[in-house]
């Protein structure tokens, strides 16, 4: 005897469950700017992780500690040879205390042992969009926060 229990094949739903995850990547994709979005939300994350972690080295090492970003070379070094690369899609603009530049163009912050730093901005930016990661001369403090791209 068959019975007459209607409900969806296993194929079914797996095809609904795939066309809902492709239609939220690309929602995702649209409101995040896309790939260079992506690119820049990640390098402003991972160059604000460095900036903290250079800020706790000089704090635990009770050395004044820096960190370099070189803007036309998209790298960066921290202590503990920590060092790494900016994508080159997006563009960077450093702004700090020039009498710590260890070069023309190449920009640095300097951490003391109370935590306190030299002060400083990094905007990356791809288009129209950008982060400024902005560092307090008084605390260390780093902070990231989206901005508008200079022009």
């Amino acid at each position: 005897m068959r019975s007459n229990t209607r409900g969806f094949s296993l194929l079914e739903i797996v095809l609904v469950i795939a066309i809902i995850a492709l239609a939220s990547l690309l929602a995702a994709a649209a409101f995040s700017g896309g790939i260079d979005g992506l690119r820049l939300r990640s390098a402003s994350k991972q160059v604000a992780a460095q900036l903290r972690f250079t800020r706790a080295q000089a704090i635990a090492t009770g050395e004044a500690q820096s960190f370099t970003i070189d803007p036309h070379a998209h790298t960066w070094t921290a202590p503990r040879q920590h060092h790494g690369e900016i994508a080159k899609q997006l563009a960077i603009t450093f702004t700090g205390a020039r009498e710590l530049q260890p070069e023309r163009g190449v920009g640095a912050v300097m951490f003391f042992p109370d935590g306190a730093s030299s002060g400083g901005r990094v905007q990356l930016s791809a288009g129209k969009a950008a982060w400024n990661i902005d560092i307090a001369w008084l605390t260390g403090q780093v902070r990231v926060r989206r901005a508008q791209a200079a022009r």
